[in-house]
């Protein structure tokens, strides 16, 4: 039976991953360097979890390379989430997040050959309208927010293929692996990356001491801890419960991002009545599907 102290760290977990984007913007080395430290720290940490609580890091061969192939997808997500937060503010990439839990509503079907509800394709064009409000007048970062909503996409691309591993493979070890792999992407990407996106044509792989402990906390405590906690928390409290609660990550995000951050995180009217509506209509996701099969929670690893 769940606890108030169970309640408690729900939303805690939920704040830490809010928080991703402003630590991101606080990491002082580009975000391709940073996301490579961070996937590298949390496939070291996750592996120590697994060793310490006497998991298996055995799986088959075909679901090793499913899985390494995911952290293909997971690098991208991270990629344009901190890229879109550098360009533009944490707000917009909280905002373009937003759309994951709707994209996933798309993927899942046609992943899993069901019928897409026409719910889902309501509430798509809610989104579309939000989107339109956002644009509407004179938006400064629409790459920013394109960036954003590409982190959406393929947070839910990852967590429709984990919603399928996870019935066969324990959620520490694919996390595990899916580091390794969204690490091996992001080595693989440095060529590519020194040669037509970085300023200077190099690596800059030293942080400073300040970057260690911002990029500390990503990978140790909004990855593995949160991670860890939300497994042990899907055992006490409902699926129903945990993805509503989930939705308000982007909220804590910008009113944190507000606070830390001040009148650079301001914006027009105009893109909190847009925020407002993406984020009504991927709340109300929940209450306005009358036939929605939950599968098994894959707690994800969070922007």
């Amino acid at each position: 039976m769940a606890t108030t102290s169970d309640y408690f760290k729900l939303h805690f977990l939920v704040f830490l991953w809010g928080f991703t984007a402003i630590l991101g913007k606080l990491v002082s080395i580009p975000a391709v360097e940073m996301v490579f430290y961070r996937t590298l720290l949390a496939a070291i940490g996750m592996g120590v979890v697994i060793l310490v609580l006497r998991g298996s890091f055995k799986v088959s061969n075909s679901d090793l390379v499913k899985m390494l192939l995911t952290g293909v997808i997971v690098a991208s997500h991270w990629l344009t989430f901190f890229i879109s937060g550098r360009i533009s503010n944490p707000s917009t990439s909280l905002v373009g997040f937003a759309t994951c839990s709707l994209w996933a509503a798309f993927i899942e079907p046609m992943v899993k050959k069901n019928k897409i509800q026409g719910v889902e394709v309501g509430l798509g064009f809610v989104v579309i309208i939000g989107l339109y409000l956002i644009f509407s007048f004179d938006f400064q970062y629409p790459m920013g927010l394109f960036l954003g909503i590409l982190s959406g996409l393929t947070c839910a691309m990852f967590a429709v293929i984990n919603s399928q591993l996870v019935t066969r493979v324990n959620s520490l070890t694919i996390t595990f692996y899916e580091m390794i792999g969204a690490c091996t992407t992001v080595v693989v990407f440095f060529p590519i990356y020194t040669t037509y996106f970085s300023t200077d044509g190099q690596l800059n792989l030293a942080p400073t001491w300040s970057d260690w402990i911002w990029i500390g906390i990503l990978s140790l405590v909004c990855t593995v801890y949160a991670y860890a906690v939300a497994i042990n928390l899907t055992k006490k409290l409902s699926v129903f419960f945990i993805q509503l609660t989930l939705n308000l990550e982007p909220v804590y995000g910008i009113i944190l991002a507000l606070i830390v951050f001040g009148q650079s995180e301001v914006m027009r009217w105009n893109f909190y009545l847009g925020t407002v509506v993406i984020l009504g209509a991927v709340i109300a996701y929940p209450f306005v599907k009358d036939r929605f099969t939950r599968p098994k929670p894959f707690p994800h690893t969070g922007p």
